[in-house]
């Protein structure tokens, strides 16, 4: 995983313990931050099978050297990348299940966050993220771990449905299920824009939830 750095870069006079400690940490946040953006353009832009740490740290203004600082590997670098974008769709999903009310008020918050476009640049690094897991285990197993957090807002949506009813159903299968179909409307939708998304989600929450009595 990426390591952040708490410190003075390497090759800088020693200073005191605690002497402009903040103040050294934001700087090596902001690089750090500046690195995994440029990462992010990369892998946004198709350049997937030319990614290198070089071509990363030439794009942030970053020298190679401190590229490797922060980040001991090519490897680590798209971990990070793979961390970064979380809050742009696996947290939004996690707080329209968490949040107040009944299972209908979270559903129709989890629709609205399905059907809604995603950014090119997006989709565009999902695309990018999921060629690289091909070939490198260490991202596989990053995106797989996301992914797992993913389908895990749709089998607590369905907790929530089946504590409500008090029923003894088991809501794994059926979050998972869901979830599979989310999977596979994004797919289709990329190729075919005639598919009416919300109608078929909903149709097939509706009919999921109709089994939990």
């Amino acid at each position: 995983m990426a390591t952040q750095a708490t410190g003075a870069d390497p090759g800088t006079t020693p200073r005191p313990a605690g002497a402009g400690r903040g103040r050294t940490s934001a700087k090596g946040e902001q690089t750090r931050t500046r690195l995994i953006a440029a990462a992010r353009t990369l892998l946004a832009g198709g350049e997937a099978g030319r990614f290198t740490t070089r071509n990363v740290a030439a794009l942030s203004g970053v020298s190679h050297g401190m590229c490797h600082y922060h980040f001991a590997d090519r490897t680590d670098l798209i971990v990070a990348v793979v961390a970064d974008i979380r809050p742009e769709w696996i947290a939004p999903l996690e707080e329209a299940v968490a949040g107040p009310g009944r299972y209908a008020e979270r559903a129709e918050r989890v629709l609205a966050l399905l059907t809604r476009p995603e950014s090119p640049d997006l989709a565009r690094l999902h695309a990018a993220l999921h060629w690289l897991a091909l070939n490198d285990e260490r991202v596989r197993v990053a995106l797989e771990a996301e992914y797992g957090r993913w389908r895990s807002c749709f089998v607590r949506l369905f907790t929530a449905l089946t504590e409500e009813r008090g029923s003894a159903a088991d809501p794994a299968p059926l979050g998972e299920a869901f979830a599979a179909a989310v999977d596979g409307i994004a797919a289709i939708g990329s190729l075919d824009g005639t598919v009416d998304a919300a109608r078929v989600l909903r149709t097939l929450l509706d009919s999921l939830a109709s089994t939990v009595d």
